[in-house]
């Protein structure tokens, strides 16, 4: 898996926004289960202020102490979930995000333990699952939610895996994945 990701991702230019926001780093984790990886989510803690109950890739908002974006998501996926850095191995970033909150998101893809004991910290998760990238390459999508984002109307795809809905957001950056590790071919905007 790693050495796939490592070409898909080598060429690719990810979009960078040029907005003047807060920023927080986020781990898009993909297992390193051989011919079968699955994406790690989170579904944050009902009673978090921002975001309460909703499913998310871990991460969070940047410290003054993180050295850069990357440093960011590591940091807080090994708060939120208890896998040290030093078992993940970052690939390359995806394109920013912004989140209703206006806040700049830039994801980083990383290989991490299939089989590693994560624990989620309840003050901030409240659960943490695995989805077969397989599952998403079928493009089974419950609805398409319309999203206007930066003047442009977005149409993102919402996937429900057991109880857990994947949607805004997160679903923007699944399918900036998908599309770019796997040649997905999910379009959520209008061509230019």
């Amino acid at each position: 898996m790693r050495s796939l990701l490592e070409q898909r991702l080598a060429g690719y230019q990810p979009r960078m926004l040029p907005l003047d926001y807060p920023e927080a780093g986020i781990l898009v984790p993909v297992t390193d289960a051989p011919g079968n990886p699955h994406l790690l989510f989170t579904r944050r803690a009902s009673h978090m202020k921002t975001h309460g109950g909703q499913v998310a890739f871990p991460g969070g908002m940047r410290d003054k102490t993180d050295a850069s974006l990357m440093a960011t998501a590591l940091r807080e996926t090994e708060e939120e979930i208890g896998l040290p850095s030093s078992h993940v191995q970052v690939i390359a970033p995806l394109s920013q995000v912004t989140s209703l909150h206006r806040i700049l998101v830039t994801p980083y893809v990383g290989i991490v333990p299939e089989d590693h004991p994560y624990q989620a910290d309840p003050g901030e998760i409240e659960s943490i699952f695995q989805v077969p990238v397989s599952f998403f390459l079928e493009d089974r999508r419950e609805r398409t939610d319309v999203i206007p984002f930066m003047g442009k109307t977005l149409h993102v795809p919402c996937y429900r895996w057991q109880d857990y809905q994947i949607w805004g957001l997160s679903a923007v950056v699944l399918v900036d994945f998908l599309n770019v590790a796997f040649d997905a071919g999910i379009e959520i905007a209008p061509s230019p």
